[in-house]
């Protein structure tokens, strides 16, 4: 049984309903995963031995031709040191009131990344112990990578 199918058996078994799709792409696993499951996914994993987070990210997946439910999806890289497995998490997020729950109290990592996340995305963090603005002054306003940004900022906005 491959690593996907393997991952994907264990959580369907505990958490039904949780991974929405397994595959894997170039060699590495990468799972859909329901939002709403995200941390008790992302628990299991680390329970597996998957005890370095890579990388917190996020997509906006803003089409104003075929809108969404989930504009956004957040991407997870894990890593299973020794060993060298890698998994890539993907959850989307409503873009209405976009948010998620932190996965920094398993991985402190996450702190530093889910901020950017929220600072560029504008994506909230539920039980994240510091989240505010990591990279934007703090008096800026909006999110730079979501599309619907302008492209030559707010008027009125100063320069950085």
């Amino acid at each position: 049984m491959s690593l996907d199918a393997e991952l994907a058996a264990s959580l369907a078994a505990l958490l039904p309903g949780a991974v929405e799709k397994a595959e894997e792409v170039r060699g590495e696993t990468v799972l859909q995963v329901d939002a709403a499951s995200l941390h008790a996914v992302c628990r299991h994993l680390r329970d597996r031995g998957f005890n370095y987070l890579t990388d917190v990210t996020a997509v906006d997946t803003l089409d104003l031709l075929f809108p969404s439910p989930a504009r956004f999806t957040l991407v997870y890289h894990l890593e299973r040191i020794p060993g060298g497995e890698r998994i890539r998490l993907k959850a989307g997020v409503s873009g209405d009131e976009p948010v998620a729950d932190s996965v920094s109290d398993l991985w402190p990592a996450a702190v530093w990344g889910e901020r950017e996340v929220y600072d560029l995305f504008g994506i909230r963090f539920h039980g994240h112990p510091d989240l505010r603005r990591i990279m934007m002054p703090d008096d800026w306003e909006g999110h730079p990578l979501r599309k619907d940004y302008p492209l030559q900022g707010f008027p009125g906005q100063r320069e950085v």
